[in-house]
């Protein structure tokens, strides 16, 4: 790797403006020889942070932080200090320098930075024909319509391809060859536009330099039948490595100390349109080490927004474990199924403000997956167990004996611990429901009086949500629920199971349910609504508790 000459990084600090660079982060004012301001490394409500314009240096009395330019930069823009030294040079227009340590470096480098300004003026191009051609009215009202104003779409530099050879020619007529345009991913073998017809979001790194496009499909017609595509993988583009709108959000980021990822380029803009500027998206829902690594120069707190399927499929939580393992915290933020943040973003704070920690996420997922309760308490022990020691595990830990109805010992200087009666508790649980079901099956009117009443909700056990279903005249029986009916008729007869036992049996069911519910509700943040579903649910369960009082007196 080639070392920017010492020379050059002399010039870039000289022509570089301390008090502009610094304003971007935290508005200074003169104070005497130095600017002043509040510290934008800590929450600072008296300003005491200090600015040396000459020298080009800074000090935070508070917090203690400090250092010259390339520092600052390197903090605020999560930057190596080459990168951040390209960053200035970038900006204020410095020619950089390096020292030669490989054969071809200079021609590696110079090939690199022409497709680097070819892929800009194509969007450019792109940004053009969408805004002034006769061609993009339609896809301007489409825009408009999604509820994208004109200011977000400029802003994240939108753009529509003409199809055909228009942006090859023009290539060309700046003296680009036609395999500089293959390697950019700008056209195809025959030369013609790659993106043809589609509507153009370019596809930057945390620099803002364009390294590829992602295109979505306006038309049936359209012989690539993907809804989106991307330019093909290159010397410049790696779908892997690169975070929609992190140039956008970085500020924002490690302004506020935390990352919100969402799964689309579309679901980014929305978000920022509405001032949640910490938005970004991971070019899919499948998280890459690349990806958060970007995010982790820039936060430790990171917020994942998948659509309900999305959320708990195998790849998404491969990601999720990946961001759990490198970030102090990792939030899940659910969304009901078949909406996604674009259509929530009005009210997608109050949506950040009941996330979920992925740990206790995780849990959830696992019981809610389970075939059987024993099956999750064994998932949900291990995850636990193998996780890091710590509030998160503690919670995670808390929530499953809540679930799952099982003692919990948790104390400063060991792991949490699941009672000794856990198997017990997990196999009492079914034996509840298969005791009930077997006073229903040698009595068919107690089936009538109290099936009727219960559904999948109150019966852990698949094969019990089947038999339940039959025995209530809601499903046809097949050979597992005969040969279940058969042995619970044996052990009602043997049990002495009667019409009073399966009036308790029932009510017990139904106060289960009660109190998972009510666990529920008072996990995390509470709203008025939940408060309210509280107190009714406290009345419904005060109510069986007293009629569980009269059956025992009976």
């Amino acid at each position: 790797m080639a070392l920017i000459k010492r020379t050059s990084v002399e010039e870039v600090v000289a022509a570089a403006d301390m008090v502009e660079i610094v304003s971007g982060r935290t508005p200074l004012r003169r104070s005497g020889a130095q600017w002043t301001g509040r510290c934008p490394f800590h929450d600072d409500q008296n300003p005491s942070f200090s600015v040396n314009a000459v020298e080009k240096l800074y000090h935070c009395f508070t917090c203690g932080e400090g250092g010259d330019l390339i520092k600052f930069v390197r903090e605020t823009e999560g930057l190596e200090f080459a990168s951040a030294v390209e960053w200035l040079a970038d900006r204020y227009g410095v020619q950089l320098e390096y020292e030669e340590t490989a054969p071809g470096f200079e021609a590696r480098r110079s090939r690199r930075d022409r497709l680097y300004a070819l892929l800009e003026a194509a969007a450019k191009f792109y940004e053009r024909h969408l805004w002034e051609s006769q061609a993009g009215e339609p896809v301007r009202a489409y825009l408009a319509e999604r509820g994208l104003t004109e200011e977000i779409c400029r802003r994240f530099r939108l753009g529509l391809s003409p199809g055909g050879d228009r942006l090859a020619a023009k290539a060309r007529a700046k003296g680009y060859s036609h395999e500089e345009l293959i390697a950019a991913g700008l056209v195809n073998r025959r030369g013609n536009d790659y993106f043809a017809g589609r509507l153009v979001f370019p596809l930057a790194d945390g620099r803002g330099r364009v390294l590829g496009f992602g295109a979505r499909r306006l038309s049936e017609d359209d012989p690539i039948k993907a809804k989106y595509v991307n330019s093909p993988e290159g010397e410049l583009f790696r779908k892997s490595s690169i975070v929609y709108g992190l140039d956008r959000a970085r500020a924002t980021i490690a302004k506020e100390s935390r990352a919100v990822v969402v799964e689309g380029y579309t679901d980014v803009m929305a978000l920022h349109q509405r001032g949640l500027d910490s938005a970004v998206a991971s070019m899919g829902t499948a998280l890459t080490e690349l990806q958060l690594r970007e995010l982790r120069r820039l936060t430790p707190r990171i917020y994942l927004c998948f659509d309900a399927d999305a959320a708990g499929a195998e790849a998404t939580l491969r990601g999720m474990e990946l961001a759990y393992r490198q970030f102090e915290e990792v939030w899940v933020v659910p969304l009901p199924p078949g909406s996604d943040p674009a259509e929530a973003a009005d009210e997608f704070e109050q949506r950040l403000e009941g996330a979920t920690e992925y740990l206790v996420h995780r849990v959830k997922l696992e019981i809610d997956r389970a075939p059987s309760p024993q099956a999750a308490f064994d998932a949900v022990q291990a995850l636990i167990l193998k996780a890091p020691r710590g509030p998160d595990q503690e919670h995670a830990a808390k929530y499953a004996a809540n679930r799952l109805n099982i003692p919990l010992r948790v104390d400063a200087t060991s792991a949490p611990v699941f009672g000794e009666a856990r198997r017990k508790l997990v196999d009492a649980g079914e034996r509840l429901e298969r005791d009930l079901l077997a006073v229903c099956t040698v009595h068919p009117e107690l089936a009538e009086r109290y099936l009727h009443d219960l559904d999948d909700r109150h019966f852990d056990d698949p094969l019990h949500r089947r038999l339940r279903a039959y025995l209530a005249g809601e499903a046809e029986p097949d050979d597992e629920l005969i040969a279940l009916r058969a042995e619970l008729d044996a052990t009602a007869e043997r049990e002495g199971l009667n019409d009073e036992a399966a009036k308790q049996l029932f009510l017990r069911l139904e106060e289960r349910l009660v109190r998972r519910e009510l666990a529920e509700l008072g996990r995390g943040e509470v709203t008025s609504a939940d408060l309210a579903r509280t107190k009714e649910l406290q009345a419904v369960l005060a109510r069986i508790q007293e009629a569980l009082q009269e059956v025992a007196f009976t």
